[in-house]
């Protein structure tokens, strides 16, 4: 994705602007020295700030100000007016801050600042552990470990995953990177320099095959014992596995990491037909990347519908007709059971040929470690409002974590991006000594094609769908009502109605 305005659009912000063209919270677009910038006055405050998002590239001025803030309309992060400070993801990067001079009626902005700091001097000494490790660096755990520095955090900070190339950004792997339109070098969140500057200790390709909860302790593979003041489990999920039988049929292939997308990619290479098991957010991006590599594909799936379970008929329907739109064949109401040679082998007995397979069937918590440490377990790693386990010193957050959510008044664990990235944020306030309860709206974004949904909020299940605008000319919004509540929001290009609904479900809680 990337911005289709251009940075010479609007009014030379050098040059001045009547004042009475600001109005209150309303973004304006202009320019200084070529680059694109916002101006936004909030009372007698006027801020100067780039007007890109650093993380894909949406226009802030379509954006929602709140407070002192502007929220971005594409994956909802939020940059501070007053510094062009991320300050919560997706982005991870400040914006450019400038000055702003009024003369009379006329308020002109001039040249940048200084780059905000790294560190936000809140972390409370007499309060934080020691020293941090976490288990984990994907999303979750990549955030914590960058919050906690930017907080001020001064304790060792240890990073530990399996996965030798870490941290990265996943949702490229099923859609840019995977479709060859995203070179491999998006891929990393920040380059190893980053992490050596910040002082945070990575430890990848190693894994944790122990876990003392009570001591803090964790053992490593190589059989050596670490002790630290805290520990964050962001262990993520592990991908269904199949059991086909037969023999001599295409390869199987999962998507979770980095690896596995290169497979995907290599596997494409001079093939002519996939199959994609699994009507999944997953199983669709994979379908939309291969599309776009010219394979055709053949999406197997048991519902009756793509999605059906998350979003409801119609955007399922609105789904399918896309993907078909673009060559994509279903086989809904259908399950494989086993390979032939060059082929899939579905229930009815059909075969569908193949010279590769994906798999996108579901995932599970991984939740091995924090089982056998005696942690509490009940479809996830059980946490409080805090996001700690029943061990005092002891969190889980991301995928694996399953916490009390303040709107529904029940247990959920929830497989998205930002909201991993958001309790990685949180939980690092609270080991600096910022305590408060995880309160996060969920959101995330799918995209299929030239279409993005975006959803905001959880609906694990609803008495009512409304629907605004059609979806069939791709200009909706979604509302899923539960009682007299709208629990979630999905929208197909109506962005601002997206980033308001997500402000109306924070302010309700």
């Amino acid at each position: 994705m990337s911005s289709d305005t251009q940075p010479g659009e609007g009014p030379d912000l050098l040059a001045g602007i009547p004042l009475d063209t600001l109005a209150d919270g309303v973004p304006l677009r202009g320019h200084v020295d070529g680059e694109a910038v916002i101006v936004v006055r909030r009372g007698e405050e006027i801020y100067a700030i780039g007007a890109t998002c650093s993380h894909y590239g949406g226009p802030l001025a379509d954006g929602l100000v709140v407070d002192d803030t502007v929220r971005c309309p594409w994956h909802h992060a939020c940059f501070s007016l007053r510094t062009g400070e991320a300050l919560r993801t997706p982005a991870l990067n400040p914006v450019s801050s400038y000055d702003v001079r009024r003369r009379g009626d006329s308020v002109f902005v001039g040249g940048k600042r200084d780059a905000p700091g790294t560190v936000r001097p809140r972390a409370r000494r007499e309060r934080a552990p020691s020293s941090v490790a976490i288990v984990g660096a994907g999303a979750a755990g990549n955030s914590a470990a960058e919050e906690l520095r930017h907080l001020g955090f001064e304790g060792d900070v240890t990073l530990i995953d399996r996965d030798a190339q870490a941290p990265y950004d996943r949702p490229n792997l099923s859609k840019d990177y995977l479709a060859g339109t995203a070179p491999e070098d998006w891929i990393p969140l920040h380059p190893r320099a980053y992490y050596e500057e910040r002082g945070v200790e990575l430890l990848l390709g190693r894994t944790v095959t122990s876990l003392d909860p009570v001591g803090k302790r964790l053992t490593l593979d190589d059989g050596t014992t670490r002790h630290f003041g805290a520990i964050v489990l962001a262990l993520g999920a592990e991908p269904v596995r199949l059991r086909l039988s037969g023999a001599g049929g295409p390869t199987v292939h999962y998507l979770r990491t980095l690896q596995d997308s290169r497979a995907i990619i290599k596997a494409a290479e001079g093939a002519r037909r996939a199959v994609v098991l699994g009507a999944s957010f997953i199983g669709l991006e994979v379908a939309a990347s291969l599309r776009a590599r010219n394979i055709e594909v053949h999406v197997v799936a048991p519902g009756h519908r793509p999605l059906e379970r998350v979003l409801g008929p119609q955007l399922g329907d609105f789904v399918r007709a896309l993907h078909e739109e673009h060559g994509v064949v279903f086989h809904l109401g259908a399950t494989a059971t086993g390979m032939a040679p060059g082929a899939l082998v579905l229930a009815s007995g059909e075969r569908l040929a193949a010279d590769f397979v994906v798999a996108g069937v579901g995932v599970r918590p991984a939740t091995a470690l924090a089982e056998k440490a005696g942690l509490p377990l009940d479809n996830g790693i059980v946490v409080d409002a805090h996001l700690e386990t029943g061990a005092a010193g002891v969190f889980a957050i991301g995928d694996a974590a399953r916490w009390p959510d303040v709107r529904s008044g029940g247990l959920v664990r929830i497989e998205h991006w930002v909201v991993a990235q958001r309790q990685g944020q949180a939980v690092a306030r609270t080991i600096a000594g910022e305590r408060a309860p995880f309160t996060d709206v969920p959101f995330f974004w799918s995209q299929h094609y030239d279409v993005a949904i975006n959803y905001v909020g959880h609906a694990e299940r609803w008495d009512a769908i409304e629907i605004d605008g059609a979806l069939d000319r791709r200009d909706a919004t979604v509302r899923y009502r539960a009682g007299d509540r709208v629990r979630a929001v999905a929208s197909v290009f109506r962005d601002r109605e997206s980033l308001e609904a997500e402000l109306a479900m924070e302010r309700a809680a």
